[in-house]
C-alpha cells in the first residue's frame, strides 16, 4: 500500500472487546535512535504505575541496530518495521488500526517522562472531557524551558520572528511567546508532538496526521483540526518532560549535510500548511514576505556586516520555496 494513502484507518473502541481496552496506547516513531531507546522505555515504564499500557514502535528503516534491540530487549512492544522512511506523521498513522487505549500518547524517543507525568496528565484528561489534546512543560537536560504552548503560525508572525522584528510589531502574536507562567494550565493553539496526549474519541472523530506533512507542521495542522471540531487543546504545566530534540536528524548524515534537506522539508511543510489553511492568498503572502525578508538580509549586510549572522537565510528560504512550487503543485501535494 502506498505510504501516503495508508493513513486514517481507525479501530473504534466500540469494535473491541472490553477486555482488550487499556488506559493508554503509547506510540513512538524511531529513526536511528538506538542509543536512546533504553532510557525512554525505562522512564516510560517507571511512569506507568497502575495504568494499563500498550506500547507500539514504528521504525522508519533505521540503519543502526534499533530493530534488533527492540526485538531482543522489548518483546512485548508491538513493532512495525518499515522498509523505508515514510515520515513522522505517516508512521504514527500506521499505529491507528492497532490502538486499544482510551488515550493515545505520541512520544518521541528523545522525550523522557517523569514518574508522575502519566498519572497527572490522565487525571486532568479524565476530569476535562472536552480536552482533546494535551501537552506538558518541556525542558532541556539543563532545565531550560522550551516552547511548550504555541500559537498558530501565520505568514506575518513567521516573517516577524525570522527577521527579528518583534519590537516593530508588538501586537503580532508570536508563535513561541514565552512571557507567561509555565507552571499553570491554559488553553492554547497547539502543543509540540514530542509529548502529545490525545483522547481516542477525538481521533475517532478527526483522525490523526495529514500524510502530506512528511515532517514538521503535522501536529500544528492536527491541533487546528481538533479545535475546529470543538475539542480543546491544553497546555498542562504541572508535569514536565525532558526533551533533547533533533536526535534523529543528527543520526542521519544525509539529512544534516549543511542542513539542506531539513531546510527543504521545513519550507515545504510550511508552504503546504499555509496553502491548506490560508488558501492561495496565504501562500502568496508568505512568498511575498519572504521576498521582503531576503531584501532585509541584503540590506543588513550592506549597512552592518556581521560574521556571526547567518548569511542570507531568507534568500536561501526564498530560493527553496520557488524551487518547490512546481513539484508541490503550488503547495497542494508533498514531494515525498
Amino acid at each position: 500500500m502506498n505510504a501516503v494513502s495508508n493513513t486514517n484507518s481507525i479501530a473504534s473502541e466500540a469494535t473491541l472487546p472490553i477486555s482488550d481496552i487499556c488506559d493508554v496506547s503509547v506510540v513512538l516513531v524511531n529513526y536511528n535512535t538506538e542509543h536512546l531507546l533504553e532510557r525512554v522505555f525505562a522512564a516510560l515504564f517507571a511512569a506507568r504505575q497502575s495504568l494499563t499500557m500498550q506500547t507500539i514502535v514504528i521504525d522508519n528503516a533505521s540503519r543502526d541496530n534499533s530493530v534488533t534491540l527492540l526485538r531482543s530487549r522489548y518483546p512485548d512492544v508491538e513493532l512495525i518495521a518499515n522498509a523505508s522512511n515514510v515520515g513522522f506523521g505517516r508512521a504514527n498513522n500506521q499505529a491507528l488500526p492497532r490502538i486499544r487505549g482510551r488515550y493515545v500518547l505520541l512520544l518521541n524517543t528523545d522525550a523522557f517522562v517523569a514518574e508522575d507525568t502519566l498519572t497527572k496528565t490522565f487525571a486532568y484528561m479524565d476530569g476535562h472531557p472536552r480536552c482533546g489534546v494535551l501537552g506538558v512543560r518541556l525542558a532541556g537536560e539543563s532545565g531550560t524551558l522550551q516552547p511548550s504552548c504555541r500559537y498558530f503560525p501565520t505568514p506575518l508572525n513567521v516573517f516577524v520572528a525570522e527577521n527579528g522584528l518583534g519590537r516593530l510589531f508588538p501586537t503580532v502574536q508570536m508563535i513561541d511567546d514565552m512571557s507567561w507562567d509555565h507552571a499553570g494550565t491554559r488553553a492554547c493553539d497547539w502543543v509540540p508532538g514530542c509529548f502529545y496526549l490525545i483522547r481516542k474519541s477525538a481521533i475517532d472523530q478527526v483522525g490523526l496526521f495529514d500524510p502530506r506533512f512528511f515532517v514538521y507542521y503535522e501536529e500544528v495542522d492536527h491541533c487546528r483540526r481538533i479545535r475546529q471540531a470543538g475539542w480543546q487543546v491544553t497546555y498542562f504545566g504541572d508535569a514536565t518532560v525532558v526533551h533533547i530534540g533533533g536526535e534523529s536528524a543528527k543520526a542521519d548524515d544525509r539529512l544534516t549535510a549543511a542542513g539542506r534537506q531539513i531546510a527543504r522539508l521545513q519550507v515545504e511543510s510550511e508552504m503546504l500548511y499555509f496553502r491548506k489553511h490560508h488558501g492561495l492568498t496565504g501562500l502568496l503572502a508568505s512568498l511575498a514576505l519572504t521576498c521582503c525578508g531576503a531584501g532585509l538580509d541584503l540590506l543588513k549586510d550592506l549597512v552592518r556586516p556581521r560574521k556571526d549572522r547567518p548569511r542570507h537565510a531568507q534568500l536561501q528560504k526564498l530560493k527553496l520555496a520557488f524551487s518547490l512550487l512546481g513539484p508541490t503543485g503550488w503547495a497542494t501535494r508533498p514531494t515525498r
